[in-house]
């Protein structure tokens, strides 16, 4: 192995999984599914903690993952039963500022030069709340939430012959076509205060439902939809080119809720693993 003096700030993301439970359990000794563990009708949550700095030169650590463990489990916990069990419970996003100040505070302790990068807050596996450094200091949130539709799609460039359209497409230039079951996530920045103050997350499943699902869902995307129907001006629906579509297409609409509200990306899986995120590093 190689040694090198040229350390460099590294980013590193640590998943605590746990449960709010009713009756006050803290039992439970499983961190992989939740500890604590979910007791009667608990609250099953996820909190991703994402640091940066530099790897000590001696043990190779930016910090021990047991440490960032015992933040969330002793201090940000608490923070979010606290709230659930307020008289007047206010939303989620409305605890997000507490969690991230706590855990910078505890960080500091620990490292001072470490920093905070990211907190991400799984309210399901496919719903979650995120704050960097930039939401933190304009008292925002973003939101991240996935859906799903289904539509068959044939991978085919006019500027290139059939056998070129063959040997570089494969199986996904087949004539007739071939079918995903795709995965979206906007990523949406909202103020707190607007999240606190409206519908604002129906709002959004709304807008996604009607401007991206409704057009898309079961559709043979060459021909059933004007985005990707190449004789009426339409693009290769590869996922890349799906993928900035639908952002450009729901951009706008989420823009005319008004409030500082903006859709920040727009992430596309066509599999499993295979997925595209437009625009890049936009956040």
């Amino acid at each position: 192995m190689t040694k090198t003096n040229s350390a460099q700030s590294q980013l590193l993301s640590r998943t605590v999984r746990f449960s709010i439970n009713p009756d006050g359990s803290m039992q439970g000794i499983n961190g992989f599914a939740a500890k604590p563990s979910i007791s009667g009708f608990g609250h099953f949550y996820e909190l991703q903690v994402t640091v940066q700095g530099i790897p000590h030169p001696q043990h190779g650590y930016i910090i021990g993952i047991q440490e960032i463990d015992t933040i969330v489990r002793s201090h940000l916990t608490p923070i979010i039963s606290d709230h659930m069990q307020s008289a007047s419970p206010s939303s989620p996003a409305a605890a997000m500022p507490a969690l991230w100040n706590t855990t910078h505070s505890k960080l500091a302790q620990l490292a001072p030069d470490l920093s905070l990068f990211g907190l991400n807050w799984y309210l399901s596996p496919y719903y979650a709340l995120e704050m960097t450094q930039i939401e933190h200091t304009s008292k925002t949130i973003l939101i991240k939430e996935r859906f799903e539709f289904a539509a068959a799609h044939r991978l085919h460039s006019p500027e290139m012959s059939n056998e070129e359209n063959a040997r570089f497409f494969g199986k996904c230039n087949n004539p007739n076509g071939h079918g995903h079951n795709y995965q979206i996530e906007p990523c949406i920045r909202v103020p707190i205060n607007t999240f606190e103050s409206s519908k604002v997350h129906e709002l959004i499943q709304n807008a996604v439902q009607t401007t991206l699902l409704a057009p898309l869902d079961h559709k043979y995307l060459n021909i059933d939809c004007d985005w990707f129907n190449q004789s009426a001006g339409g693009v290769i629906p590869s996922v890349e080119n799906i993928t900035r579509v639908c952002f450009e297409q729901l951009a706008p609409v989420i823009k005319a809720l008004g409030n500082g509200v903006e859709l920040v990306s727009m992430q596309v899986w066509e599999t499993e693993k295979t997925s595209s995120i437009y625009p890049a590093f936009s956040h």
